[in-house]
């Protein structure tokens, strides 16, 4: 692969220009000990050879023994000379976790298992490509959530849903003979950040990935990704039986089905002896389920959930759904549907929950039920994938998104009760603990399309590692591996990384609002849409603007969806005094002349907020163009051409969004607000039949 294209991600192994760092890192590594005695001490030792060849600038020695200086010592606990197994605890190294220790001039990465081992590897060659000094050993790590599982929207016919960065990397009509060097690459990225899991195929499931022949292709898949420790997972289309077995009914407490579905996961097994289990969607969005037979989604879960049991595997059961005959709030169909059923689902069971109640929108108050299933596991599912940010066209560091979640407090049992804590399954002593993305990962020759879209992957996998990690941690670390170690380079990159997330909430959804996208594909702004079938796919239902104001009420006085959080939550969102501004407008319908807490007027302020989020992504272009020294040619021209994009996308977004809500205020945009350049005619006439990422029976 040439230089610059992106394809390496963060694993491009470039060599260290600090000198005197160089010749450190030189005189402590003079060889390796590994012995690649299974296939991912293998990997180990392959990685070793490339990272150690491009930070050192010369290919590592391996040796035949321990017993030697100013090496690298590879090895489980149990693989170590006896001398150096009495300095290590192997009742201290959680599963997969790894230790990494200067012991007798020698650097000594252990774990007690192959994969611990894998991890170690990475995070050292992490060490030396951030220039860190090796007096900052020892590390100790390991994952504090056991699932960390990307979800593919990729579809048979290798169309993704909601993926902008070409088609699937799935080739099935050449598996499973044909292995593509991408699918071992992939497998690499993940390993090295610590993602273990991935769902293969959309949740909106296709029935024939479960048939003999796609069986037989997801097997070889799942041979490349056993050493990385990584298991496959498949999403199980709930009307299967029919579909694809010939049965009458797919109900879940039918004999028949059960029978169907048992064979049916036995038959798996016995080609993939690691087969993790099923995500499933079903009713919601048309999708089938165990509902379409008076059945609860306990009931279904747990069908799958008995035939899953003797074999280890789990069910993912996603908690996105919502309903066109509740004329409520949408916010609060999720919570109605699966709070009642706490304790009620298997224990190989999982709930996966969206971060928020609505659908991945750029700004969004957590998720209610992450403080109300005591009983259940919940399982965080972020969107990697831009679907409502822009598509992989803007520049967006989800890494603030998914943090500003995790950090928040459900109160669940009192203050410090965090998302981060349920999720990781502490708060209630839970025996098993997931997080889920849906990827950004496509054909594009640099995997995600954006090559900061590269930063959203890097960034779910160490959260899904470690929630507790800090955006801007992150961001450092990212920037270091991808681009340069240079402080005059990453400081105003961290800058530019943290203030992309507030940017697009500013000049998409500002104060609170919501799902103002156009419909279907879910590009550009589309605030006055209501035709749509039902009431709650349209924008209109959302913002509820009007004479008299905007927002959505969802206080005592509207929806009472804010009934849903604990106490000290609700009543901090219902009291207009403590309601943060960033959700001013999610929960409460409020006059134009309302007063903000910076004196502004709702309307003034709505139309600053819009405008502020223009300027922040002038100002990331201002930053972008400071750091242009430290880039190549190609790496900058490309990020640049983007920014452009994105501004140009940013006002069509203000003026568009302004334009509208106008038509109810009657008042003139503020100074400090650009004038838009076309009429409201005209942003309402744009159509873009073609956008990409469009579920294929939107078509």
């Amino acid at each position: 692969m040439l230089p610059q294209t992106g394809y390496k991600l963060w694993l491009d192994y470039r060599k260290v220009k600090n000198s005197e760092l160089l010749q450190e890192y030189r005189n402590q590594i003079q060889s390796v000990y590994i012995q690649p005695d299974t296939k991912t001490l293998e990997i180990a030792q392959k990685e070793l050879s490339v990272g150690l060849a491009g930070l050192l600038g010369d290919k590592p020695t391996f040796l035949e023994r321990q017993n030697i200086k100013n090496a690298i010592i590879v090895a489980k606990i149990k693989d170590l000379n006896k001398e150096y197994q009495a300095l290590f605890e192997s009742s201290k190294i959680e599963e997969n976790g790894f230790q990494i220790s200067h012991v007798k001039e020698n650097i000594i990465v252990t774990s007690n298992d192959d994969i611990g081992v894998l991890y170690g590897v990475f995070h050292l060659l992490k060490h030396l490509q951030m220039n860190l000094p090796l007096k900052k050993l020892p590390i100790f790590d390991a994952p504090k959530i056991d699932l960390r599982i990307l979800n593919h929207w990729d579809n048979l016919d290798r169309s993704v849903e909601r993926g902008y960065a070409g088609n699937s990397i799935w080739k099935w009509h050449k598996l499973p003979g044909y292995i593509d060097q991408r699918y071992i690459d992939y497998a690499r990225a993940n390993a090295s950040v610590g993602i273990n899991g991935t769902v293969l195929t959309n949740v909106n499931a296709n029935a024939l990935i479960l048939t003999p022949m796609y069986i037989k292709k997801v097997a070889a898949l799942a041979n490349v990704f056993r050493p990385y420790g990584i298991r496959v997972y498949l999403t199980a289309r709930f009307s299967a039986p029919i579909e694809i077995g010939n049965l009458k009914t797919a109900d879940p407490l039918n004999p028949e089905v059960r029978n169907w579905w048992k064979a049916k996961i036995d038959r798996i097994y016995k080609e993939i002896p690691d087969f993790g289990g099923f995500l499933v969607k079903a009713n919601s969005e048309g999708q089938p389920g165990p509902q379409n037979y008076g059945r609860s989604h306990a009931d279904g879960a747990n069908m799958l959930a008995d035939a899953l049991a003797p074999h280890k595997g789990i069910v993912m059961w996603r908690a996105f759904v919502y309903s066109e005959h509740d004329a409520t709030d949408r916010a609060k169909q999720a919570y109605n549907e699966f709070v009642p059923l706490d304790g009620k689902f298997k224990e190989n069971v999982l709930l996966q929950v969206k971060n928020g109640a609505i659908d991945f929108q750029p700004r969004e108050p957590f998720h209610p039920m992450f403080g109300a299933m005591p009983k259940t596991p919940l399982m965080m599912e972020f969107q990697i994938t831009q679907e409502y940010l822009g598509f992989s066209t803007h520049l967006v560091y989800l890494p603030k998104l998914y943090e500003e979640v995790l950090q928040a407090d459900t109160y669940q049992h009192g203050k410090g009760s965090l998302v981060a804590k349920v999720i990781d399954g502490t708060l209630d002593h839970k025996k098993i603990s997931g997080m889920a993305g849906v990827a950004n990962i496509g054909s594009d020759v640099n995997w995600t399309g954006h090559p900061f879209g590269q930063a959203n992957w890097y960034g779910f996998g160490r959260l899904s590692w470690n929630p507790y990690l800090s955006a801007k941690t992150i961001a450092n670390e990212w920037l270091r591996m991808t681009y340069s170690t240079n402080d005059e380079f990453v400081t105003p990159m961290i800058k530019m990384l943290l203030i992309s997330r507030a940017a697009v909430v500013n000049y998409m959804t500002p104060l609170g609002l919501h799902h103002l996208m156009d419909t279907g594909h879910h590009y550009g702004p589309g605030p006055w849409v209501s035709n749509l079938s039902r009431p709650e796919w349209n924008p209109v239902y959302y913002h509820k603007a009007d004479s008299l104001g905007i927002g959505f009420d969802r206080t005592p006085t509207g929806s009472n969806a804010t009934a849903q959080y604990a106490k000290p939550v609700a009543d901090t969102f219902n009291n207009l005094e403590t309601c943060p501004e960033e959700y001013l407008l999610w929960f409460h319908h409020l006059p134009w002349d309302y007063k903000l807490k910076n004196g502004n007027i709702l309307w003034n302020g709505l139309a600053l907020k819009y405008q502020e989020g223009v300027g922040q992504v002038r100002e990331m272009q201002s930053l972008w163009e400071q750091i242009k020294p430290y880039l190549s040619a190609e790496q900058y021209q490309e990020v640049a051409m983007l920014l452009s994009i994105q501004l140009k996308e940013a006002k069509w977004w203000r003026d568009a969004c302004m334009s509208y809500f106008q038509t109810f205020s009657k008042k003139p945009f503020p100074k400090g607000m650009e004038t838009p350049k076309h009429s409201l005619k005209y942003y309402k006439s744009l159509k873009f039949p073609y956008a990409p990422g469009i579920r294929p029976s939107w078509h």
